[in-house]
């Protein structure tokens, strides 16, 4: 067992034994029953064009996204379309990222310390459900990682000649602009880094340096930002702030905070709770001072603060191994994979439920089955609200055969996620001339009203010219099949 293995030879183990574990966790029911739902269909899609094609996109949607989409792009390319080649990624990511919490965790705490936060991430339910998902946060949450690793390493080293600081101040701007370019909110890393300089009281050559790499970083990702502000009505689909939304957050910091309390946290000590503290605090509140301006409160664009909330966790668990050390001297070794292992049975009930296709709310291959048995030859599709299309995109398959009569120009010939429509006259008179239609639209559970004219239209034709033969409803999805009368 680990408590008996030699201090001297537990170096690589603090980071492997944690990165394993996080890639046996992404592992375990990583297809989720052969689910993929509608974010993850976006990824799919696009990944699926040329590389031409998705900068093309990109002019008019989703850019925020563009570096994930170009490397998804070249997997699809390499290993095919699959739900393994779209989440493996982010398996990976949280496996690196449990890896630098590990390493960090051993530099501040001790071996146990960095043992125990690498394993604890990947249980936190938030990092369990982007663990399998087919989506840039977790390739974020490991840049983090490794910056916080990166800033920790250059405070924690002694100077003196010979010993050259640059190279590392360069990885860690390339870091940060590189998980900028994935999701920019990332940048909130910046002010945790900060917070943890002024705890540690940095001098004044470090703040100079980290000022001017992290400046770098955010000139480099600034031309992104901007261009993406632009494209701001993909977002205006996020509720405003409320105080029921602020109850994660504060449970977050709360847990957080009694594990920094365990490790006796001073100012001026580079410490865990000098680190983790402001990585898991600044991001969550800085999220909510932004949304008070304009809302973006989603758990996944700060992510990445898992990370301080693990290292925390990590340096509760080394404080109980030395305090229980002189009652137990030979089990105190015991407890944190004790805690672990407690944490996994008291977990289960989650970790179930993020591996089921309902912890999401919808899935396109199950509606896309549903699709290929009740279509015939020659049968016209409606999708209500358009970006209902994208099950059509990632199963074309099961469409065989039937006519999308709404759609003027494809999604790829138009340069965006769900394609161009007709006018509602044109997609009426499509209508009056079909026998029968397949409706693909969201369950009445998830469904919510739109106010576009064309899928007004839609509804009008239906209800006037045609009845329902068939109506099934299947993981967030309604197929119904209409007749003409």
């Amino acid at each position: 067992m680990l408590c008996h293995i030699p201090a001297a030879r537990r170096g690589p183990l603090v980071w492997l034994v944690p990165s394993l574990w996080t890639v046996a966790l992404g592992l375990w029911g990583l297809s989720r029953q052969d689910s993929v739902w509608r974010d993850e269909a976006a990824t799919w899609q696009v990944a699926g064009r040329s590389t031409g094609e998705i900068l093309d996109m990109l002019g008019n949607v989703d850019a925020v996204h563009g570096l994930y989409y170009l490397l998804m792009h070249g997997l699809f390319e390499l290993f095919g379309a699959s739900t393994t080649t779209l989440r493996l990624p982010s398996v990976l990511a949280v496996a690196a990222a449990a890896a630098c919490v590990a390493v960090t965790g051993r530099r501040l705490g001790g071996f146990w310390a960095g043992l125990g936060g690498g394993m604890a991430l990947g249980l936190l339910p938030a990092v369990q459900f982007y663990l399998q998902e087919g989506r840039p946060y977790a390739l974020v949450a490991a840049g983090a990682g490794l910056s916080t690793l990166l800033l920790v390493s250059l405070l924690s080293e002694v100077p003196g000649p010979g010993r050259r600081a640059w190279p590392r101040w360069t990885a860690y701007a390339v870091t940060v602009l590189v998980c900028a370019l994935l999701n920019w909110l990332s940048l909130l890393v910046l002010p945790a880094h900060a917070a943890t300089l002024w705890w540690v009281r940095a001098r004044r050559r470090v703040w100079l340096r980290w000022a001017a790499y992290g400046a770098c970083a955010v000139a480099g990702a600034l031309p992104l930002v901007l261009f993406s502000r632009s494209q701001s009505d993909q977002v205006s689909w996020i509720p405003p702030l409320t105080w029921h939304m602020m109850i994660g957050p504060a449970i977050l910091l709360t847990l957080g905070g009694v594990c920094a309390l365990a490790d006796r946290p001073r100012a001026g000590r580079l410490s865990a709770s000098a680190v983790g503290l402001p990585l898991l605090a600044v991001p969550q509140l800085g999220l909510i001072g932004i949304s008070l301006v304009q809302p973006l409160f989603l758990d996944r664009y700060v992510l990445f603060s898992m990370a301080g909330l693990a290292l925390l966790i990590g340096a509760g668990l080394g404080a109980a191994v030395r305090s229980a050390r002189p009652l137990f001297p030979r089990g105190a070794g015991l407890l944190v994979p004790g805690a672990i292992g407690v944490s996994v049975l008291a977990l289960l009930p989650v970790e179930l439920d993020k591996r089921a296709p309902a912890s999401r709310v919808d899935d396109v291959l199950a509606v896309a089955g549903e699709v290929a048995r009740l279509g015939r030859p020659g049968d016209a599709v409606l999708f209500v609200p358009a970006a209902r299309r994208d099950t059509a995109l990632v199963s074309p398959g099961a469409f065989a055969g039937l006519a999308d009569v709404a759609l003027e120009r494809s999604p790829v010939a138009s340069a965006t996620l769900k394609g161009e429509e007709a006018d509602p006259a044109r997609i009426r008179e499509a209508l009056l001339g079909q026998r029968r239609v397949l409706l693909v639209t969201d369950a009445a559970k998830v469904a919510k009203p739109s106010g576009a004219a064309r899928d007004a239209a839609k509804a009008a034709v239906l209800k006037e010219r045609f009845k329902v033969v068939e109506d099934r409803q299947v993981r967030g999805r309604r197929v119904t099949v209409y007749e003409r009368r």
